[in-house]
């Protein structure tokens, strides 16, 4: 597994990173097919397509399996663990993808979204088999490195600040699909449909950061699983 499972994070972040710009590019022309002049802000479009949890989260999991790819095929011929920095971005992208598959399938599924229409097999990637993907590299991955508990809480950076920027620069924009004086990427967020306004919305973001921790720290614990069983019955 040593040998090809780098060659598997390639294609995987390939497929990602195709997955993203057929989204981006049908994105844009419907941008460009509207009739409205804030619809037709392509600047505000693509800004919008990239405030997406789902969107960033693909983008930086695909970057770091291609960089945990390179070191590995760098380092084939030794038996040298994942270096530590490399170890917690594994764990954070890990946790990310993991939990967009988890919300996408639990709350969004079937859910028209107000950005346009999207593409098919684009979303799937991007919601499920991505996800399952890192799941896979999980728990299946050589060389994983045992972290302390406290990755946890770096795990739970991005999306903190992800939160706070999307909450203060939802009602700078006007929607490009609707016209509305608000944008949220997803509807949990909106204060404006979500019963209870924003006391409901912190329902949802509470129960929301409640899953990336348990994800999280269901993350470390399998790396750590696996770090310690490789030490009782190292490979010959």
């Amino acid at each position: 597994m040593t040998t090809w499972w780098p060659y598997a994070r390639l294609a995987a972040a390939a497929l990602a990173l195709a997955a993203i710009i057929a989204q981006l590019a049908r994105s844009l022309e419907n941008a460009l097919a509207t009739t409205t002049e804030w619809g037709q802000h392509l600047p505000t479009v693509a800004a919008n397509f990239f405030s997406f949890f789902t969107i960033l989260s693909n983008l930086l999991a695909a970057i770091v399996l291609i960089v945990a790819a390179i070191w590995a095929l760098r380092h084939r011929r030794d038996t040298e663990l994942e270096p530590t920095w490399l170890a917690v971005l594994l764990v954070c992208v890990s946790t990310y993808m993991i939990v967009t598959g988890i919300v996408y399938n639990t709350l969004l599924r079937g859910v028209e979204l107000p950005q346009g229409s999207t593409v098919p097999w684009s979303n799937e990637v991007l919601h499920v088999v991505f996800p399952l993907f890192l799941l896979a590299d999980l728990l299946f991955a050589p060389r994983r490195r045992a972290l302390r508990w406290r990755t946890v809480a770096i795990a739970a950076l991005f999306p903190i600040v992800w939160v706070v920027y999307t909450m203060i620069r939802a009602n700078f924009i006007i929607a490009p699909a609707t016209g509305e004086t608000w944008w949220y990427p997803y509807p949990f967020l909106n204060p404006h449909i979500v019963p209870g306004g924003y006391l409901g919305v912190a329902g949802y973001i509470i129960g929301i950061a409640i899953a990336i921790i348990g994800v999280a720290c269901f993350v470390v614990w399998v790396g750590r699983r696996r770090a310690r069983s490789a030490e009782l019955h190292p490979q010959v």
